[in-house]
């Protein structure tokens, strides 16, 4: 394969993690971020606070830090996947996502699930995309309805 074609890895393990863990906080693939799935732990005690709020906070702040390591934020996002054992707090983690981005919101999917690890009321794993400068913008999308005519 010729030097080109292969992406260069860099594995990323946070220097916060306390505990050796059989996976990588995040995989740099070339310009794409894969983000080992999150659950909001709280670094002092190794556990899952009881408040959902404090949850949420402690999970987003850590997702950010896996972006920094890799010279990204939240805007870089483009694929998030968030699995929750109880579906009614849609909405309540929404609240709290949204505040964390400036720009276009990624694709995105909520799955109930089983139990979380630590009993966990999220898990969220991504993916994030490097801006590069000399990409050319896309042209806007035509809709359906509009190619009909």
């Amino acid at each position: 394969m010729p030097a080109k074609a292969k992406a260069r890895r860099r594995y990323i393990i946070l220097k916060t993690r306390k505990t050796p863990l059989p996976f990588s906080d995040a995989v740099l693939a070339g310009n794409t971020l894969y983000i080992s799935g999150r659950i909001g732990i709280d670094p002092a005690t190794g556990k899952v606070p009881a408040g959902m709020d404090d949850e949420l906070r402690l999970l987003l702040d850590d997702f950010e830090s896996v972006l920094a390591a890799a010279g990204m934020a939240m805007n870089d996002l483009v694929w998030v996947q968030v699995f929750s054992p109880d579906v009614s707090l849609w909405e309540r983690f929404n609240t709290a996502y949204v505040k964390r981005f400036t720009k276009d919101l990624p694709a995105r999917a909520f799955v109930g699930s089983g139990p979380l690890m630590r009993g966990g009321r999220f898990e969220m794993m991504g993916i994030a995309v490097r801006k590069l400068e000399s990409q050319k913008p896309l042209r806007k999308a035509v809709s359906s309805r509009a190619a009909k005519g």
